[in-house]
């Protein structure tokens, strides 16, 4: 299983941090027991909902602790709940921020705390990332994720004469991003198009809607763009898998004949978004390893409460995770179950 190809070979790691995998200190007796207080963005968010099942199913095979609040979109809630996890008793963080640039409040209560934490999935600004010693990140890289979108669907057009179906050279497009403003939404979609274009296909934008990487509104949004290009749209690239399902759920409920349909591409790899490879709706995406960024996490925050961080990782704090390609060739290899193939080998 590739989970435990990444952490034996340490392919994921930007930064050298042997300290994190290997015994590190002398443990005591009896190790500190270690507290994780979680707060994400959205658990609606169908991607944040799976890893974070990872990361309970990781922290309890380490014999950790592990508490959950949802901030709903609001950093003010966001910024309450660390508040109320901290005064909980927690003694390590892992925060899916809700605004990546407003972490500021969470870093001075965890200060004063002498808490530390990790950030993951919604990187925060560099800047701030280097306030204090004990900050972390654990996620992927935005730009490896849109140029594997874009090397997908240059693949598919370049194989497939019926792609452009009005055969006029161009490849029509329609892109769903998004939170408006978001540096992954905004990478991802710039570098899915450049490399579709370095690869040489000539592509038109008709269109674009901002669908906060929800299903619902990206059904929606798409709606309303069929509604103005009908059947001019050749390719759709969702910032996401769920905004992808969303914009087949358009057609569908437009009943648009399969021979009128684009090509649907998404990101992240969610049991949704692999069995809509499977069943041929959606052409690929681009795995978000969400299993091995909540290993990574449980790992880490382990780690340094039970090891402490003095002298450990200097300045460099920043754990990425690679992404791989899906298409209908390889999805079977990233759907369930993961865990027990994880577990085998040493």
């Amino acid at each position: 299983m590739k989970i435990k190809r990444i952490f034996a070979a340490g392919m994921f790691l930007a930064i050298s941090v042997p300290w994190l995998w290997g015994c590190g200190k002398q443990q005591s007796a009896e190790p500190i027991k270690v507290h994780v207080g979680v707060a994400c963005y959205n658990q609606s968010d169908t991607f944040i909902s799976e890893l974070l099942a990872c990361f309970r199913e990781e922290v309890n095979e380490l014999g950790a602790a592990a508490t959950i609040r949802d901030g709903a979109g609001s950093q003010r809630v966001q910024n309450d709940q660390v508040k109320e996890l901290i005064d909980a008793g927690c003694n390590v963080l892992c925060v899916n921020l809700v605004d990546r640039a407003d972490p500021s409040e969470i870093i001075d209560l965890a200060r004063e705390n002498d808490i530390p934490i990790i950030f993951f999935n919604r990187e925060p600004v560099a800047e701030d990332l280097k306030q204090w010693d004990k900050l972390y990140y654990v996620g992927a890289d935005a730009k490896q994720s849109g140029v594997m979108q874009g090397e997908l669907a240059a693949d598919r057009i370049k194989s497939n004469s019926q792609a452009d179906r009005n055969k006029d050279g161009k490849i029509q497009y329609v892109v769903l991003e998004g939170e408006p403003g978001h540096q992954d939404a905004i990478i991802r979609t710039e570098n899915a198009v450049n490399t579709l274009r370095s690869n040489g296909i000539e592509m038109e934008k008709l269109s674009y809607g901002i669908a906060n990487w929800n299903r619902a509104q990206a059904q929606n949004r798409m709606q309303q763009i069929i509604g103005k290009y009908q059947n001019q749209i050749e390719l759709v690239l969702a910032n996401n898998d769920d905004m992808a399902l969303g914009a087949i759920d358009a057609y569908e409920k437009l009943n648009f004949t399969e021979n009128a349909l684009p090509i649907f591409f998404g990101i992240d790899g969610t049991d949704d978004g692999l069995k809509a490879i499977v069943d041929s709706k959606l052409a690929g995406t681009v795995y978000n390893d969400k299993e091995g960024q909540a290993e990574a996490m449980a790992r880490l925050a382990v780690t340094i409460v039970q090891e402490g961080t003095e002298g450990q990782a200097g300045e460099e704090k920043y754990i990425y995770l690679p992404y791989e390609k899906v298409t209908s060739e390889n999805v079977r290899n990233f759907m369930a179950p993961k865990k027990s193939e994880s577990n085998t080998g040493s």
